[in-house]
This record gives structure tokens, C-alpha cells and sequence, in this order.
């Protein structure tokens, strides 16, 4: 079976055409496929379907398998690969996600592929849609771990984050605090842990620690969540460079339809044939 390694910013994925592939256990085959030593290496697959409510459907499965509604660094690689393969036709199109429908829009420069652009929707700022177990919205947090308490705050842009403010950002907290942030019982679904540090009104540094994943070089819907939680904490302004370890996402979260806007680059890497 062919399959395509994508990546976005370095979060990677192993993309599959399985619109008439009913046979393929995807959960199973993502596990393999992942696999760093016995696998081709990836942070999770992408699997384009077929669609009754968008132009193409896009599954999101995790390293360990789980699966998850939406990735903002993987829709970018895989509106770009439906584009570049024909699967779509123009440069705008949808596609239906576990988080609803989002809209890419691809960045031509020379009649290359410059980047993509995407409209992630509205940010859900009610704790009871993170979900977190507080009352109202979860904006400003106090969040012990080990002995250490963070400021914190909890959303939803495609999938539940929490913005965790450090000053500085020091790396080696990610692995170390992450995974007891993404399992504390505030978050019955657990969540997805972003370690920012404000640079200036309109730029911020990020790490990750992803559900699911654990430390990624990038993530997308965390850098939406990031912009929303900082302008929300009146940190920046509403549009903000998200400088993450390979590069920087542009983060717009518009005044005039409160949606969040995500730009930022998305390569195809290489193609091979998968045999097991």
C-alpha cells in the first residue's frame, strides 16, 4: 500500500489514500507504521476518506493509537497533498475533520506551493467543552505538579489544550511536566499541554507536549490555542507569531468572525510502498 511521509514543521505523519481501503485496520496499522525502529517514524497517520459533507474527509490517528478530532500541522500537509495529487479541485476547499469542517486555503508563490492557510473555527472557551472540571472558563489556572504550580489556561480549538505560562521556557520541563498535566484530573479527556513564553505584543515562543504523541516539534491547533490564551490574558495582541522549534506559524484570531486563522508551511517529504 503507497503511502506518502508528510510533515509540518517536523510534526510528521505517514499519509494514506484509504477511500477504498474498507479492509485496513487503522488503529492497528498506525501503531506499526509509527514505529521510529520497525516503522517508517511518525507523530501519527493521516488517512484521506470520502466525504458526504466536505470535499474530503481527513482521520487523525496517534502513535499509540489513539485518535484524535483535529491536527493543525497535519491538515496543512494533507491539504497540500490533496491539492498537488488532483484530490481537490482550486486552492480553497473543506475538509470534514473529528472537530467539524475546516477550511484550507493553499498559498501559491510561482505556481509553487508556498504554504497553507486555514480556517480553524471558533475557539470553545467554556470549561465543559475543554473539557476541564471547573466552573465557567478555565482562563486563569493554578496548576500544581511535583511540587512546582504554573498558570495556566484551558481551551478547545480542534482538540483540548492547556497553555502553560513559563518565563523562561525551559525545555527540559516539556517531557517532565507534560505528561502530569495531560493526566491530571482536571482533564477528564486529558489534553494537549503548550509551554509558552511571551517574546514581545506579538510573538511567543512554544513547546509541546502532545496527547497521545508526547514532545512534538510542532503543533498547530497549540499554536491556535496559545494565540487565543495569551490574547485572552491580554499577554499579546490578537495576531502572533508562534516560534516553535523548526519555525513559526502565523496565528490570527479575527475580531470579525472570532475565528481562529493558522498559517504556515507543509512539506511532502517521500513516498514509499508499505509491505506488512
Amino acid at each position: 500500500m503507497k503511502f506518502y511521509k508528510v510533515h509540518g514543521l517536523g510534526n510528521d505523519f505517514v499519509l494514506f489514500d484509504g477511500r477504498d481501503r474498507d479492509d485496513i485496520d487503522w488503529t492497528a496499522l498506525t501503531v506499526k507504521v509509527c514505529d521510529r525502529h520497525t516503522g517508517v517514524g511518525a507523530d501519527g497517520t493521516l488517512t484521506l476518506l470520502n466525504s458526504a459533507i466536505a470535499d474530503v474527509r481527513m482521520r487523525i490517528i496517534n502513535a499509540d493509537g489513539s485518535e484524535a478530532e483535529m491536527c493543525g500541522n497535519g491538515i496543512r500537509a494533507f491539504s497540500r497533498y490533496c491539492f498537488e495529487n488532483g484530490v481537490v479541485r482550486g486552492t480553497e476547499f473543506t475538509v470534514e475533520t473529528g472537530a467539524g469542517v475546516m477550511k484550507p486555503r493553499i498559498i501559491l508563490k510561482n505556481g509553487r506551493v508556498d504554504g497553507v492557510r486555514v480556517d480553524m473555527g471558533e475557539p470553545l472557551l467554556e470549561a465543559e467543552d475543554v473539557p476541564a472540571k471547573v466552573e465557567g472558563r478555565a482562563i486563569d489556572l493554578s496548576l500544581t505538579e511535583d511540587g512546582r504550580t504554573f498558570s495556566c489556561t484551558a481551551l478547545r480549538v480542534g482538540v483540548p489544550h492547556t497553555i502553560v505560562f513559563v518565563d523562561p521556557l525551559d525545555e527540559s520541563d516539556v517531557p517532565k511536566y507534560g505528561p502530569l498535566i495531560e493526566h491530571d484530573p482536571l482533564f477528564p479527556e486529558r489534553t494537549n499541554v503548550d509551554f509558552v513564553q511571551v517574546l514581545a505584543p506579538d510573538r511567543v515562543k512554544m513547546r509541546t507536549w502532545e496527547r497521545g504523541c508526547g514532545c512534538t516539534l510542532a503543533c498547530g491547533t497549540g499554536a491556535c490555542s496559545a494565540a487565543v490564551a495569551c490574547a485572552l490574558r491580554e499577554k499579546t495582541g490578537r495576531t502572533v507569531a508562534v516560534e516553535i522549534a523548526l519555525g513559526t506559524l502565523t496565528i490570527e484570531w479575527s475580531e470579525a468572525d472570532n475565528h481562529v486563522y493558522m498559517t504556515g508551511p507543509a512539506e511532502i517529504v517521500f513516498s514509499g510502498f508499505w509491505n506488512n
